[in-house]
């Protein structure tokens, strides 16, 4: 095998050491955890195959070792989605915009880890 062939493991864009220190990262936030803090982590949680269910839509991963690529890019419009009719509708917007944007950078979308 040469060094072409080799993969790192990676959850979208991202390495998965660099997905777990984001959530090492996040599971050290000081308390109280704000929607926001949650949304985050759950992306995250989910993304890396530690969680079963989505954060959003509440699916379940489809790949052994969490979400594939589609289905992140899936969550992530999902996340938009109830972003933009919470904040229609007035109401708390927080848990959806933390998903949001981990799953955004998960996808490759921004570079600024939340």
């Amino acid at each position: 095998m040469t060094s072409d062939e080799t993969t790192i493991p990676a959850v979208g864009v991202r390495p998965l050491d660099e997905v777990f220190d984001a959530i090492e990262t996040a599971n050290r936030r000081p308390p109280p955890w704000t929607g926001f803090d949650h949304g985050v982590l759950g992306a995250y949680r989910w993304a890396a195959g530690a969680q079963t269910a989505a954060p959003v839509t509440a699916a379940a991963a489809l790949g052994a070792a969490g979400p594939c690529r589609a289905q992140l890019l899936a969550e992530c419009q999902a996340a938009a989605v109830r972003l933009r009719d919470a904040l229609e509708e007035r109401t708390d917007a927080t848990y959806a915009l933390g998903a949001y944007q981990a799953l955004a950078w998960l996808c490759g979308h921004h570079d600024d880890r939340p």
